[in-house]
């Protein structure tokens, strides 16, 4: 009945904000276009606001899990027309909060004690509130502040049933839609589940804020908040609270004398320092997970929050990103097509020069630009696109990290619009690359290797005497292959001389029965020719 009730909340939606007209544009099978257009509200609602406007308030009007839906959309510009993406981006996570006694009781059963015994103060007005947690301030006993982060009751079947219809709609898309298969909307609902149940354990949110601290510890650039494990369970997290400017309000940043400069430049190194030496990048650093430390204005420095959605690339996909990066500012567009192909991002018969000439395409008028006005994450963007014309395939770990440029440069161009970010990045890649790959880098991966390589050295003469009989079994199965080819090429060659002679043998017979002259002339034949003529053929027999 529940279902049923939200499939007709949905149906109302769809019809209020007329996204028939998101349909009609596609191409689709005529008997669904013919479905769509007499649909009754088409007659009586007029769609007078823009498709991508009416899109984004249906979402809203669904509730929190498709308002997420939407908002992991806007980062997809791989699938959607700019238009869409940008109005998608305006989606604000506001929910109204629950209970405030209601998640006092939800913490109380998770941590098995009562607020008042686990914390001198707790506040039951939550402080903040999204879609899946809120928010609570509290003080430990021994005087440390700290927010208490707690589930909503029940919001995992809520989601489930959401996902679902997702689904549902996902495959109707694929099913009817011609682009269906090339966009993969089931593909994209996948990534959507796993990513939002993966916010319901805020134990692995909290595994992911000690990792960060522990990369960024002592740094005057980044301040990750200390979680505290003792208070933590699966729908329960305790962190510590921090004091400073949300990165947003750029007239606070501005009263306190920020160095808006320098602020805006380490926030793209915090993000190179995540990709390519942590391999470990908070994927989800909008506005609102962002703030800039009071502390010290002239030296600024910025604290992360709500550490859910994390990225992370494998070392040949960090080199085969910096490479490309480096090639592309140098327009050696033959080798950033080359790097796709060897990296294993596009198939490896992929043409070369075709993709070379569609890079060149799509890049030569970004570049006519000056530098500073460069879109570090559109060239990205630009790229994927491209690629995607290859049969390139959607890789998550790269879709991330798209997006998190994106933020961080529409981050970073807020705080100093004149914010050069090739020239921010560029230093940071050169010397990624010389550490990696030079002198330092190879010392680096043979002290790393070398108690694996102490470990192995005593099985290494074993080791070598297995593989050198390998070699020798393969030689000798070798051999066997090349007589058991010999053998059944003899048998062949005597089947067929078998079945020769009989030929022959068929073919006198008929001559001889079939001419009397012939029959005659044997039977004159004296007896001596016949025994002659007898031994020669089991002669014959026995050769064949």
């Amino acid at each position: 009945m529940k279902r049923l009730s939200r499939t007709l909340k949905i149906i109302q939606v769809f019809a209020r904000y007329r996204l028939d007209t998101l349909f009609l544009s596609l191409t689709l099978p005529w008997y669904i276009k013919l479905l769509v257009w007499l649909m009754p509200w088409r007659f009586i609602i007029p769609a007078s606001k823009p498709e991508a406007e009416r899109l984004r308030l249906a979402l809203e009007a669904l509730g929190p899990v498709f308002i997420k839906f939407g908002q992991m959309l806007s980062t997809r510009r791989d699938l959607l027309r700019d238009d869409f993406a940008e109005e998608l981006k305006k989606l604000q996570d506001q929910v109204p909060p629950f209970s405030g006694p209601k998640a006092k009781e939800l913490i109380e059963k998770a941590l098995e004690n009562s607020v008042t015994e686990l914390f001198s103060e707790f506040s039951v007005e939550p402080m903040a509130s999204a879609s899946v947690a809120q928010v609570h301030q509290a003080t430990l006993f021994d005087g440390r502040e700290v927010v208490v982060k707690v589930i909503r009751p029940g919001i995992g079947k809520t989601i489930r049933k959401d996902v679902d219809l997702l689904f549902t709609l996902a495959r109707l898309v694929h099913a009817v839609w011609q682009e269906g298969r090339r966009l993969r909307p089931v593909e994209v609902v996948a990534e959507y589940e796993q990513t939002i149940f993966d916010e319901l354990d805020l134990r692995k949110e909290a595994a992911n804020g000690s990792q960060l601290r522990r990369n960024f510890e002592n740094s005057d650039i980044l301040y990750i908040p200390e979680i505290y494990w003792d208070y933590t369970r699966s729908n329960v997290l305790v962190m510590e609270r921090i004091h400073g400017i949300p990165v947003a309000e750029v007239d606070q940043l501005l009263d306190q004398n920020t160095d808006m400069k320098l602020l805006a430049e380490r926030g793209v190194e915090i993000f190179f320092t995540q990709v390519f030496r942590d391999s470990f990048f908070h994927a989800d650093m909008h506005p609102g997970n962002i703030f800039v430390s009071r502390n010290t204005p002239t030296s600024p420095q910025y604290i992360a929050v709500d550490f859910g959605i994390i990225g992370s690339l494998t070392p040949e996909d960090q080199s085969y990103l910096a490479r490309n990066f480096l090639a592309f500012f140098k327009r050696d567009y033959r080798l950033v097509a080359q790097l796709h192909v060897d990296s294993g991002w596009v198939p490896a018969n992929t043409n070369v020069d075709a993709f070379e000439t569609a890079i060149r395409s799509v890049c030569e008028p970004i570049f006519e630009k000056p530098l500073k006005e460069i879109s570090f994450g559109q060239v990205l963007l630009g790229l994927f696109q491209t690629a995607r014309r290859f049969n390139m395939e959607v890789q998550p770990q790269l879709v991330l990290l798209q997006k998190t440029l994106l933020n961080i440069e529409g981050l970073g161009r807020q705080l100093y619009p004149d914010l050069d970010l090739w020239q921010t990045a560029k230093p940071f890649l050169e010397d990624w690359m010389k550490e990696r790959m030079g002198p330092k880098g190879v010392y680096r991966t043979i002290k790393q290797q070398a108690p694996d390589w102490l470990e192995k050295m005593p099985h290494m003469p074993q080791l070598i005497f297995d593989a050198l009989n390998q070699v020798r079994n393969l030689d000798d199965a070798r051999q066997r292959d090349i007589r058991a080819y010999e053998q059944a090429k003899a048998d062949l060659q005597t089947k067929n001389n078998r079945t020769r002679y009989l030929g022959l043998a068929l073919i006198a017979s008929a001559l001889v029965f079939s001419d009397d002259r012939i029959l005659e002339w044997l039977c004159d034949l004296p007896a001596g020719s016949w025994v002659l003529a007898g031994l020669g053929v089991l002669f014959l027999l026995k050769r064949s």
